[in-house]
């Protein structure tokens, strides 16, 4: 039995505002500091990603058709796992299904079928009192189902209001708020509905603003009342490891398509690829240059290629990578947007053309909710195997299915769709794999053996490079990594090139003098053996905490390896990319590491839901090395259960001004902060640095140090960083830092490298394969990021330096990209 508290926000027909009500409940529930989950009913993509946004985790979908009955209660209890509350989204009106179905796959069923009280929401903007005859019929019509509230939407005025509440005493259904007329809240929507969460930058504000209208506007206590009184569940969450075996050694990557023109697919098609031992990478096609790095296997779902067609076309080496890809045999699976992306054209713009077929806008809208059969053996299917998909698209192919080499993908409701062969798989139709996880299994097995015979050719994966006359060599010195890439650190960037220093992310200044004057103060006491009383009573002064809540450590490392052999962790996780040293600590100490991948298309940034609920060790970096990512603190927050150590590294907050996002007076036994002092302070070479816990968990760590680990003159360091003229001159420092770093980031985007926006010291951009050797053959040296697990050697780590000095990055820029603007094509790899 799994106790739930959850409710299903309905109406009684579709544009009365459900998707305004649900996402503004969840925003401002996840506000009041609950963990929410949000879920939509039916097979739509849009919604959840706003649900996403208001609730900082996967949004998901429940749907009877896709997934079948009895997988329902399972995936609902698998997304809210950790959750204190559901909300759940209906579709068009409580009592709409398929067509035909009596029903089947409606609000009502899903309600029904998750034992669900409904909050009705009820636009009453041309009705006062008729509202509750609406109210009363909605939920009377199904004895079974329990109407436990209703919200009313649009409302004119306090008296309106007012006058359906009355009416609706009869009914005995209590109102539990009234949203006016407000029309700042409502999405824009285009030719498929709402325009999607991804693309539109204004998007959180406004999931924002929904939750504070709905927290002044609609009983929060009453919301939550309702969704409690909510019965026990007889199920367990839905477990993808379950369903899936991994079908060979290691984890080849499967490129999934993302970026604003592919943002449809279920959470749930990436949770049974990891599941299956496949590493998910996301790739955007409208600007990367190439897929992934040892792509084995590409996922192409759903999306709007017809509104961002011009930025597909336009990135021709991606449409190339594909292209060959597909040709070379790469396991492809493609639905609807991937369908139309791989086609030859899109309204006549040329697209990847690995399918023999031109796509158009169309007069008519298709929706449909088929149950289709595969006519033949495929990558995904075995002839007469049948799967239910749904259908929503605007467009069509022509052909509509099979070219001549390829046959065709699907039967359903009497034709052909589709385009399918022993290693493509493209059509219209979406498929939950939850429902089907033999199409996954499938699909995995494919990657695997191609992995295991080779990944993508080198020759489809083009790289940007120094000199027209050795593409080859600058590629392979490139991308051949070291031989402990967990312990490859910027520093080994610069020795002996006499470059400039782009890739170590120490302060580009002169220390103060009085730190100086501390540090050598300090020398005078090196006779005797240290003692770290002094500067930990000052460290735990600064951040207002006892000294007992203190412990001073020779730099960050120290303190990874403490806390790697603090307990005997069953399941550690470290959260990446981030700095590899907490990684490689655990590594050592003989711990088995689950990871957390932050995915680029996210910008990096942290799903709580993401890290399992059996971790007892989760290690984050906050500002993140080397993303630059600055996590809000109510988001790790949510990292927080009983019998867990959340560890955030705080090596880089001091480089943001005011630190906003510390955890470091948060007092908890389940938390530690680790901060460095030695790149803001450019004192590498001391190793001085500290970690703040509870008394209980420091003194288990402080028995584990090695006795006066931590020199004198560190220890005096970190005495004089704990005084108010230090912390005036730090802030002096990061807020220098916030005008370089400005600086290199608009030289980066007005030379279109795309880069990730960044709250410290560094900025992650994505110059292209090679970039890193062909800038240091320029004189000019960036950290290599592809020994950061989840990033690949396209990617570089730049320190941010002093306008004069990053200069020097841009004419090197300028210089590369100029010359690979005048290579010949054979040269840059293209045909």
């Amino acid at each position: 039995m799994t106790v739930l508290p959850r409710l299903v926000v309905a109406a009684p027909a579709s544009g009365q505002g459900k998707t305004t009500v649900a996402t503004g409940l969840m925003a401002a529930l996840a506000r009041a500091g609950h963990v929410v989950s949000g879920h939509k009913v039916g097979p739509d993509y849009i919604d959840p990603g706003f649900h996403a946004l208001a609730c900082g985790r996967p949004g998901r979908n429940l749907d009877p058709h896709l997934v079948g009955e009895d997988r329902v209660v399972p995936l609902l209890l698998h997304g809210a796992r950790s959750a204190d509350v559901a909300v759940l989204e209906g579709v068009m009106g409580l009592y709409d299904g398929r067509v035909g179905a009596d029903g089947y796959a409606s609000t009502a069923h899903v309600a029904a079928l998750t034992d669900s009280p409904v909050l009705l929401v009820v636009d009453a903007s041309a009705a006062s009192r008729t509202v509750a005859a609406v109210v009363h019929g909605v939920a009377t019509f199904d004895p079974s189902l329990r109407v436990g509230g209703v919200v009313l939407n649009k409302v004119g005025s306090r008296r309106h209001a007012a006058e359906i509440t009355s009416a609706l005493q009869r009914t005995q259904i209590p109102v539990l708020g009234a949203l006016p007329r407000d029309a700042g809240l409502a999405a824009p929507a285009r030719h498929l509905g709402l325009v999607p969460a991804a693309e539109r930058a204004e998007t959180a504000a406004l999931v924002e603003r929904l939750g504070e209208r709905v927290a002044e506007h609609i009983d929060l206590d009453a919301v939550l009342a309702l969704a409690g009184s909510a019965s026990a569940l007889e199920a367990e969450p839905w477990d993808p490891a379950a369903e899936m075996r991994v079908a060979g050694e290691g984890r080849p990557v499967v490129a999934v398509a993302g970026g604003r023109a592919f943002t449809f697919r279920y959470a749930e098609t990436e949770e049974l690829l990891r599941a299956a031992g496949c590493e998910v990478v996301a790739f955007d096609p409208a600007t990367d240059p190439a897929l992934p790095e040892g792509t084995a296997g590409i996922y192409l779902g759903g999306g709007f290629p017809e509104v961002h067609a011009e930025a597909l076309t336009g990135n021709e080496p991606l449409r190339r990578s594909l292209r060959d890809a597909v040709a070379a045999g790469v396991p492809t699976v493609a639905e609807c947007a991937g369908l139309l992306y791989l086609s030859r054209t899109l309204d006549g713009s040329p697209m990847v053309g690995a399918v023999g077929a031109d796509a158009a806008m169309a007069e008519r809208l298709t929706l449909a909710y088929p149950t289709a059969t595969s006519p033949g053996d495929t990558l995904l299917t075995r002839a007469g195997e049948t799967v239910t998909g749904h259908e929503f698209h605007r467009t069509q192919v022509t052909p509509g299915a099979g070219d001549g080499e390829l046959g065709p993908a699907w039967t359903a409701e009497g034709r052909t769709v589709g385009f399918a062969s022993g290693t493509l798989h493209a059509s219209y139709l979406h498929v939950h794999w939850a429902g089907h996880p033999h199409l996954a299994q499938r699909f995995a097995d494919a990657v695997h053996a191609r992995a295991e015979r080779s990944p993508i050719p080198a020759e489809t994966s083009p790289k940007v490079s120094g000199t027209s006359d050795d593409l080859s060599s600058r590629a392979e010195q490139a991308t051949s990594r070291p031989v402990e890439p967990l312990r490859h650190h910027g520093d080994v960037e610069v020795r002996g090139q006499g470059v400039a220093d782009f890739a170590v992310n120490v302060y580009a200044g002169p220390r103060p003098p009085w730190l100086d004057d501390a540090i050598h103060a300090g020398l005078g006491g090196v006779a005797a053996y240290p003692d770290a009383t002094s500067a930990e009573e000052a460290l735990a002064a600064l951040h207002a905490r006892r000294p007992e809540e203190v412990l001073a450590t020779a730099g960050a490392a120290e303190a990874f390896s403490l806390l790697a052999r603090l307990r005997r962790w069953r399941r550690p996780v470290v959260v990446h990319p981030q700095f590899t040293e907490p990684h490689a600590a655990l590594e050592q100490a003989g711990c088995g590491v689950s990871v957390v991948a932050c995915r680029a298309e996210d910008g990096f940034v942290l799903d709580p839901a993401a890290v399992p609920d059996d971790a007892d060790l989760v290690v984050v970096g906050n500002p993140t090395n080397p993303t630059g990512v600055l996590h809000p603190h109510a988001t790790l927050d949510r990292l927080r259960r009983p019998g867990r150590l959340v560890v955030v590294d705080e090596a880089f907050m001091d480089t943001v001004p005011g630190e906003p996002e510390t955890l470091a007076d948060s007092v908890d036994d389940g938390l530690v902060v680790i901060r460095s002092l030695t790149k803001h302070w450019s004192i590498a070479g001391l190793r001085a640095g500290y970690l703040l816990g509870s008394a209980a968990v420091v003194a288990d760590l402080r028995r584990g140090q090695t006795p006066w680990s931590v020199s004198t003159p560190a220890l005096a360091a970190m005495t004089a960083l704990a005084t108010p003229t230090a912390t005036t001159e730090s802030r002096a420092r990061a807020e220098r830092l916030v005008a370089w770093r400005s600086a290199l980031e608009a030289g980066l985007t007005a030379r279109r490298i795309p880069h990730v926006a960044s709250a410290t010291s560094f900025v992650l951009a994505r110059p292209g394969h090679g970039a890193h050797a062909a800038l240091r053959d320029r004189g000019v040296a960036v950290r290599r990021a592809d020994t950061f697990p989840g990033l690949d050697g396209s990617w570089v780590r730049i320190a941010v330096r002093p306008p004069a000095t990053t200069a020097l990055l841009f004419s090197a820029l300028d210089d590369l990209l100029d010359d690979l603007h005048h290579q010949p094509h054979h040269a840059r790899g293209e045909a």
